[in-house]
């Protein structure tokens, strides 16, 4: 029985990639190119848009269509796509800078609007290309070079968030979990409406160096400890839950998508 490589969306020539030794996003982006074609995805349905920042360079290595846009504007410039074209698959890669930090309003209207797009979010807790500055997700009392004795600020928590303001599925993954991420892509791939997968990535080369993790394994053993499937996490009594997190389906809801809606008020608006 073959497997799935997804090596037919992948340019020639392009490896061994940019990425530091450690970084999860090549591992996302991996999962991606597989569900792209265990769903059967033509390269020229499909459309990955991406913003600024380490998430940013995947569609340097992509055979589909790639639009490459400004820092914190990835899911604008997708909205406009998919409004014009609802036939195309489009999957926005982002950071965590680049998605709620830079970019959080749009993440807001994106999950309001309930766009049929596929957000895919590196969740780093810091801004890796720049040199390690701290983003809205770097955890409470956690270090990066521009909070050395602490983040006094609470980090975003970006599927809470996706789920309140309306996104139709929410996942959390991370690459010590690879199987399990690319199972939630492809949900995320398969749902219409706004579905969001954030994947808890390590960073050893800037997050980890000042948190105690200066190692890729050091840094997975972390995710694995405290990365809790979603059942056994919501068992859990505060404080228990305190530095552990849910890995799994955090929502799976069919809420009507935005085209569908506007679909609806168009055909109103031609009958009068």
């Amino acid at each position: 029985m073959s497997h799935a490589t997804g090596m037919k969306y992948l340019k020639g020539g392009v490896l061994p990639h940019m990425w530091c030794s450690g970084c999860g996003i090549g591992v996302m982006l991996g999962a991606l190119l597989r569900s792209f074609e265990e769903l059967g995805y033509e390269r020229e349905d499909t459309v990955v848009v991406t913003g600024i920042g380490c998430t940013g360079k995947a569609d340097d290595y992509l055979i589909t269509n790639a639009l490459h846009t400004t820092h914190g504007r990835a899911l604008a410039y997708a909205t406009g796509i998919k409004a014009f074209n609802p036939k195309l698959h489009v999957v926005v890669l982002m950071g965590d800078g680049d998605s709620v930090t830079i970019g959080g309003n749009h993440f807001l209207h994106a999950a309001r609007r309930n766009m049929d797009l596929t957000a895919i979010i590196i969740n780093n807790f810091n801004f890796g290309m720049t040199g390690g500055q701290f983003s809205g997700t770097t955890p409470g009392g956690m270090f990066t070079q521009t909070c050395v004795y602490g983040n006094p600020e609470r980090g975003i928590d970006i599927c809470a968030l996706a789920e309140v303001a309306g996104a139709n599925y929410v996942a959390r993954a991370t690459p010590y979990h690879v199987w399990e991420m690319k199972t939630n892509i492809q949900e995320a791939l398969s749902r219409k409406g706004f579905s969001v997968v954030e994947v808890y990535s390590p960073c050893p080369t800037n997050f980890g160096r000042l948190n105690n993790m200066k190692s890729t394994p050091d840094m997975l053993h972390w995710l694995r400890d405290k990365g809790l499937p979603v059942e056994e996490y919501k068992r859990r009594k505060s404080p228990g839950k305190e530095g552990f997190f849910a890995v799994g389906t955090l929502v799976d809801r069919n809420e009507p998508d935005f085209n569908e809606r506007y679909d609806r008020i168009r055909a109103i608006a031609q009958q009068c």
